[in-house]
């Protein structure tokens, strides 16, 4: 990579950095341009030039922020023991729907969605499908469920189970727990297709 190329993924992964500091303290709706760039060390017209839009940045944000370490929870499905495999996704799961960036992008997403409808589509596109689609190979060929739509549905919703209390208060397990209860929904998942 050369020296203009080192630069503009420079400048790129400041802005997103900047995008995401914004974005989830001020909320889609009330977050600018002007603060972004600012914040970025970029012109507004820098800024403008690799995002068109402000939807184009929080989408590319999104995708940054899914991309990192917390969010690779789809990894363990390729793991031979498929038990290990079930019972690894699931407390990754559990763990990056539980982190601090997620609860705060979710919030993000219940304040804002009225004003901006357009963020939650943008979210659910980069997100929860590739997750869905793997979980239903996984279920079809490893566990030979014929039709898994429902079945990851069910499976998922459960293991997202402390989200709704965490976003409005309650707190959150500890580490041992969450682990005990991805062991706990990965043998209830196994015995439910057996």
């Amino acid at each position: 990579m050369g020296k203009m190329e080192q630069n503009r993924e420079k400048k790129r992964r400041a802005i997103l950095q900047a995008a995401e500091e914004i974005f989830l303290s001020e909320g889609y709706v009330d977050a600018n341009m002007d603060h972004i760039s600012a914040l970025a060390q970029v012109t507004k017209q820098t800024v403008y030039r690799y995002y068109p839009s402000k939807i184009e940045l929080f989408k590319a944000t999104l995708q940054q922020m899914g991309q990192s370490d917390e969010m690779d929870f789809l990894s363990p499905l390729q793991l031979s023991d498929t038990k290990e495999a079930l019972y690894q996704f699931a407390y990754g799961f559990i763990q990056a729907h539980l982190s601090q960036k997620h609860l705060s992008t979710y919030r993000l997403l219940i304040a804002d969605s009225a004003k901006a409808p357009e963020i939650v589509k943008s979210f659910f596109d980069i997100g929860p499908n590739d997750t869905d689609r793997q979980l239903k190979a996984f279920f079809s060929e490893r566990l030979g469920v014929e039709k898994p739509d429902s079945l990851v549905q069910l499976w998922t919703g459960m293991l997202l189970s402390h989200r709704s209390g965490i976003l409005v208060g309650m707190p959150r397990p500890d580490d041992k727990e969450l682990e005990q209860y991805a062991q706990d929904a990965t043998d209830f998942l196994l015995s439910a297709v057996a």
